[in-house]
């Protein structure tokens, strides 16, 4: 499905991508975990073109993101992504959030479109706020009522940038059960994230960076239990950030 590589980006002298590969095959959950700076989220809104890169190829399904022929507009459309900080149009109610772009992009009729937007912000349990501007969410709300927008334009992937990272703790477990769900589901993802406990129930995979690097690339089990056998910057993140 997805398909990175000898990708590498700089700004102005800064390498922030150094040469990196990896390929997401279709219904994988693939979580890219690292140091702060490490070039995680940089090198997911690669896959979308959000990033334009220097060097390297990146594909998604059929279509080169990184052909200057290709109309990034549309590929977009069809690969979801969910940011930190919600992204959610303030001057617009939940439900016009959703039907927006279905009607302007994928040019459904309106009354297709609500439909559809209703369907899945009941399966997000956010149905009762349909008429709540983003405002008047808590941000646990207001990133459930992100993923249903970006499940609105059927995605054939999704992508998640630190999606819990901006949220109250007690916020943080309605989001990831939505994304378990997904998971569940078959949805090719890619996530950024430091939620390890995510990564250790829904991935298959999971890609470490460094500086730019991928330095780990291993079925989540790997990563996980056979830390022995992992690179030493890997076993000092994990050392880290499973004390906490």
């Amino acid at each position: 499905m997805i398909e990175i590589k000898n990708v590498s980006k700089w700004y102005g002298d800064f390498k922030v991508l150094d040469d990196c590969s990896a390929v997401v095959s279709k219904g994988e959950v693939v979580v890219v975990c690292g140091p702060s700076g490490s070039g995680k989220s940089t090198l997911m809104k690669t896959v979308n073109g959000l990033e334009p890169v220097q060097q390297g190829e990146i594909r998604v399904a059929d279509t080169v993101v990184t052909d200057r022929k290709t109309r990034l507009t549309a590929l977009r459309s069809r690969v979801g992504m969910v940011f930190q900080h919600f992204e959610l149009f303030p001057h617009l109610n939940v439900l016009d959030n959703l039907v927006l772009a279905q009607t302007k992009v994928l040019k459904r009729p309106l009354a297709e479109a609500r439909e559809r937007a209703m369907l899945l912000l009941r399966r997000v349990d956010m149905e009762a706020f349909s008429e709540k501007f983003p405002g008047n969410l808590s941000g646990g709300q207001q990133q459930r009522v992100a993923v249903a927008r970006s499940l609105a334009m059927d995605p054939m992937v999704m992508l998640f940038d630190e999606p819990t990272s901006a949220l109250d703790p007690e916020m943080v477990g309605e989001v990831l059960e939505v994304m378990m769900q997904l998971a569940r589901e078959g949805m090719t993802m890619i996530v950024v994230t430091h939620e390890m406990g995510f990564a250790r129930k829904v991935s298959n995979r999971v890609i470490f960076m460094d500086r730019g690097r991928i330095v780990e690339d291993c079925p989540k089990d790997d990563f996980f239990e056979r830390r022995d056998e992992r690179s030493e910057r890997a076993r000092d993140f994990l050392d880290k950030i499973l004390q906490h």
